[in-house]
């Protein structure tokens, strides 16, 4: 049986592992050049109940741990004053400890067995052939046949199409995504504003989400109720324009930042996106239920649909229709709960109080 996923992201890495501990083979098409085609950044944090259980299933949660950020769980919430509201260390108890995300890509893309993963495969089509295969073309004029095809491929799918008609909307959210390096020496007051973890700095419409790397430097984003097109012509000057009367401490965060500002509308599937059973085809990950990240659930979600994949196949040897029915039900409750959650949490952020709804949510109020 010829199982195609098409995306080399953490679900379809997680997919792929899950299926080899259990000797089954399948095969990753990947659109960029190589696992060094760019760079992937940004700390996640990996929950017990999901992104950890899926780790397990792969073997490779001792390994995990062994790149875990210490530190990382601290979260302060500022207000536009820079006044503390809540600043609460790591204890190294929490069971969602950070990552950066490419240490945990590389770390599941050196599980998988040598030509595994296509680099440079450009899908351009997939038609279904009957009896749940599917015929994918490639760029280079290539096609292969699967008897399984798994849409690993992220907010902009091209394997969504076969199942569902949905597409991602925008939030009203905008991200515009900076830099501060080696942020201890030559960013000492930025550095003393994040502190050794995450941090919210919010207000009405707008604020920073901002956290500490592994490496010692600052990842920030400057999040803006705006236009969608708004976005991607905003530079410095226009960033701090947005933020005039706000603590200068706060705005050291655009004013230090190093390299080019990065634009990031925030899109989202319906809460609740399903669809009826497709023979020989799946989603997972964002390619299943793109939400916004104010769940903190995004990668986790995706590695946990690739394990629940995999361990639906091994328990179903030869009926992939049955496979997927056992998959996707659940996948199809979970996510609608947490998307939801995603979406309500982001109104709650930049709504009028700000920060104090996060803070209600913090201490269970909400």
């Amino acid at each position: 049986m010829h199982i195609a996923i098409v995306g080399a992201g953490l679900g379809g890495l997680t997919l792929a592992r899950v299926l080899h501990v259990n000797g089954i083979d399948a095969t990753i098409y990947e659109l960029e050049a190589s696992a060094e085609a760019r760079t992937q950044g940004g700390m996640l944090d990996i929950h017990e109940e999901d992104g950890q259980r899926a780790l397990r299933d792969a073997g490779l949660h001792e390994r995990f741990r062994a790149r875990v950020h210490g530190g990382g769980e601290a979260t302060r919430v500022l207000d536009r004053h820079n006044t503390v509201r809540l600043d609460e260390p790591d204890d190294g108890q929490g069971g969602r400890p950070e990552i950066d995300r490419g240490h945990l890509r590389r770390l599941l893309l050196d599980s998988l067995p040598e030509g595994t993963i296509r680099w440079g495969s450009k899908l351009v089509g997939a038609a279904p052939l009957g009896d749940g295969r599917h015929e994918l073309t490639f760029a280079d004029g290539s096609t292969v046949v699967s008897d399984l095809l798994v849409g690993a491929d992220g907010a902009w799918s091209r394997i969504r199409p076969l199942v569902s008609a949905a597409a991602p909307a925008y939030t009203g959210i905008s991200f515009a995504e900076v830099d501060l390096l080696d942020a201890d020496r030559r960013h000492p007051g930025p550095a003393a504003v994040v502190g050794g973890g995450m941090l919210f700095a919010l207000g009405p419409d707008r604020g920073f989400l901002a956290h500490r790397e592994a490496d010692g430097s600052l990842h920030v984003y400057v999040a803006l109720r705006k236009p969608a097109d708004w976005i991607r012509g905003a530079d410095r000057a226009a960033l701090l324009d947005e933020f005039a009367g706000w603590a200068p401490e706060l705005r050291t965060l655009i004013a230090e930042a190093d390299g080019p500002i990065t634009p990031r509308t925030i899109h989202a599937l319906p809460i609740g996106h399903r669809w009826d059973r497709v023979p020989g085809v799946t989603l997972i990950g964002d390619a299943a239920h793109l939400m916004s990240p104010f769940a903190g659930a995004g990668a986790n979600l995706a590695m946990f649909d690739g394990s629940e994949l995999a361990r639906a196949i091994v328990a179903n040897p030869g009926d992939v229709e049955a496979a997927l029915a056992a998959y996707e039900e659940p996948m199809f409750v979970r996510s609608a709960e947490i998307a939801a959650e995603a979406a309500g949490t982001l109104e709650i952020c930049f709504r009028a109080d700000a920060p104090q709804g996060l803070l209600d949510l913090f201490a269970g109020v909400q």
